[in-house]
């Protein structure tokens, strides 16, 4: 069965609790490579997330001002 691709928002809500994860002071060095590595592809699939709704967006502006 296919996985369910995770919603924008769901990603955003994702890198939010890793970044709270870094600022608590129960902070694990051992898991922190692990938790960048999370957060580092989350915030890379968010930026092709944001870049593609951008690119709709303009395609549609366009279209209305023909």
């Amino acid at each position: 069965m296919p996985t369910k691709s995770k919603t924008l928002q769901e990603k955003l809500t994702e890198l939010d609790t890793l970044v709270d994860w870094f600022n608590n002071e129960d902070f694990a060095l051992e898991e922190a490579v692990e938790q960048f590595k999370k957060a580092d592809t989350l915030a890379r699939e968010i930026e092709e997330d944001l870049a593609k709704i951008k690119n709709e967006i303009t395609v549609l502006a366009e279209r209305f001002d023909s």
